[in-house]
């Protein structure tokens, strides 16, 4: 018995490193989709329809006999989960709002700022009693004063870049100049980077705190997910319609933004949110997000060695 309980937690600890693996790479992989030129809108519309052509049938086929019946109320609720989704970044709120403060920021900035996740989903779980604070306890005194020190990391990032760490070499500028010139302009509107990024974080934590209680309706984790992406198209096709009006910027001219978009659908779309759904289905929605932090290091390192970055004190 003892086994099986160990057995467990180490799966969903190493799920949850894992997961953390994943999401760096996604947005190393998202700011070189932006760096070529790839629609904000496009990318999404792609990467969503590849999730659901891998998952779909998956979700048919495997869980015929755990799916529960469907009916409007859950279809609602799985509408308003591709609503403000998730940061594998699915859907239609949370990944329009992380492309557009990655155009403004960096991958870097992105993932720091990813860091108030857990203290939004804190917050927001105990609004809805699923998660309950005990000062009495040190764990519950923990739970408060990580939630203050996190809100008050994003809010130092926000309002204060700081100065470079690291002073970068002039060839190594003059390598990333043609590259990252447009990130460069970009980067000099800071607060508004960090306010699309705020809204993103806003819409990833609401997104796992509506989740757990829609698992516990309705388990089936593969057609949750399928359906989440489904809504996912529906509403940026909806958007597309009125944003990207141009039928060139929905034609793939180069490997690059090929791949963008296959590592984006596949991976960060498909497997990423799977993974993150049985995640928050055995651990609950707080103990997942206090991973976030480890995702930082691994995207600082990332993009300082693969995309040039500078690393600021504010940071």
């Amino acid at each position: 018995m003892g086994k099986g309980v160990v057995s467990e937690k180490m799966k969903l600890l190493v799920a949850l490193i894992t997961l953390q693996f994943y999401f760096a790479d996604f947005h190393i992989v998202s700011r070189v989709a932006l760096n070529i030129g790839v629609s904000k809108v496009v990318y999404p519309v792609y990467r969503n329809i590849l999730a659901l052509l891998l998952i779909g049938p998956f979700a048919y086929f495997l869980e015929k006999k755990e799916r529960p019946p469907l009916t409007i109320s859950l279809l609602v609720q799985f509408f308003l989960l591709a609503l403000i989704g998730e940061e594998s970044p699915l859907i239609t709120a949370n990944q329009g709002f992380y492309l557009l403060g990655l155009a403004y920021a960096s991958p870097t900035l992105a993932s720091a700022m990813q860091n108030s996740v857990p203290a939004i989903t804190f917050i927001m779980a105990c609004a809805l009693r699923i998660e309950h604070i005990n000062l009495v306890r040190r764990h519950g005194v923990a739970k408060v004063l990580g939630t203050i020190v996190s809100i008050g990391g994003a809010t130092i990032i926000t309002l204060y870049r700081g100065f470079p760490l690291f002073q970068r070499s002039l060839t190594a500028q003059k390598t990333n100049a043609h590259d990252g010139i447009e990130s460069i302009n970009k980067a000099q509107n800071w607060t508004l980077g960090c306010l699309y990024l705020m809204g993103h974080c806003l819409s990833w934590a609401g997104w796992m705190v509506l989740q757990a209680p829609v698992l516990k309706k309705y388990p089936a984790k593969l057609t949750l997910t399928s359906f989440t992406c489904f809504f996912g198209v529906i509403q940026f096709l909806v958007i597309a319609l009125f944003v990207e009006t141009d039928p060139k910027n929905w034609i793939i001219v180069s490997w690059e933004e090929l791949f963008t978009i296959l590592y984006a659908g596949i991976v960060a779309s498909g497997l990423v949110v799977y993974l993150q759904t049985w995640c928050i289905y055995k651990g609950g929605p707080v103990f997942v997000a206090v991973f976030q932090p480890l995702q930082t290091l691994l995207v600082a390192g990332m993009a300082i060695v693969l995309l040039g970055d500078q690393l600021y004190s504010g940071r």
